[in-house]
């Protein structure tokens, strides 16, 4: 089963991730992560500095984690769009020409939870932006890719917002039927 999580920058979706890593219903999937640093220090542009490359790197990852057949990742093919379409130096032919082969891969997911940002503080991972006006547009824009991409969703699956990390696991456990 592939499970994917998506939302704007700093909603507990790792946090979330990593405690669904720990049950024993997960012990034999790739746990994708922490991705970001990585790119950052190859030296790929993040956030609204963003490049066309950049973001065809950050496809390539998502496409290549979608070739296993367990995953969990606090990433999707949703999140890469979003980033996409907002990137400044990306002119608007090229964010079509992106998004309309990145949701080519949207139907590998078995599952896609989005994660609200609402009751979550903007955490400084020294990555991310923690500009809260970019965090809002980045929200906005996923959900409007969800909408207009939703006959390529399998399972999509909103997890309310307020909860504690402890009630996503269970929300998603409950959700997945395990």
């Amino acid at each position: 089963m592939r499970i994917g999580f998506c939302s704007t920058i700093s909603c507990g979706k790792t946090t979330l991730v990593n405690e669904l890593a720990k049950l024993p219903q997960f012990q034999d999937y790739h746990i994708a992560t922490e991705r970001s640093k990585y790119l950052r220090d190859l030296g790929i542009p993040l956030n609204t500095d963003s490049t066309l490359k950049g973001q065809t790197i950050f496809l390539a990852e998502r496409a290549s984690e979608l070739l296993r057949e367990n995953l969990i990742t606090d990433r999707t093919v949703i999140d890469v769009m979003a980033f996409t379409s907002v990137a400044k130096s990306i002119d608007y032919y090229e964010n079509i020409d992106f998004n309309y082969l990145a949701k080519n891969f949207i139907y590998d997911y078995d599952y896609i939870f989005y994660v609200s940002p609402l009751g979550v503080e903007i955490e400084d991972n020294s990555v991310r932006t923690t500009d809260p006006k970019y965090r809002q547009l980045i929200d906005d824009v996923i959900q409007k890719l969800l909408i207009e991409n939703e006959n390529y969703i399998q399972n999509f699956i909103k997890i309310p917002p307020y909860l504690t990390t402890e009630q996503r696991v269970q929300f998603v456990m409950n959700s997945l039927k395990l």
